[in-house]
């Protein structure tokens, strides 16, 4: 299961409401790539046959059954500070992440 704060389910709503097609979801994935050897994947897609669904505040999840190995427990949240914007992956299942903290390795 993944877990989404009550912010990045605020950012997530608003990113959602300026989206043409308005049955999407967000799709979590993992894919090859990135310095430390696998890359978080955030997009809006639709459902796709085989996928783990999950909602927040009627926010729809999607993640396919290969990603959730890599993504079950992770919590997602979000920031809008000095430091910067943008979603930050807290996964307790990254043995190593890298310095911009959306490539890890397990």
């Amino acid at each position: 299961m993944i877990t989404l704060t009550p912010v990045a389910i605020k950012e997530v709503k608003r990113l959602l409401s300026e989206q043409e097609h308005k049955d999407r979801g967000l799709r979590i994935g993992v894919k090859g790539g990135g310095c430390s050897g696998l890359s978080y994947n955030l997009n809006f897609d639709a459902q796709k046959a085989g996928d783990n669904v999950m909602e927040y505040e009627g926010v729809r999840v999607f993640v396919d059954p290969k990603s959730l190995l890599y993504l079950d427990g992770m919590t997602l949240d979000f920031s809008d500070s000095l430091q910067g914007r943008g979603f930050k992956f807290i996964n307790p299942n990254a043995s190593k992440t890298c310095g911009c903290g959306e490539s890890f390795t397990v």
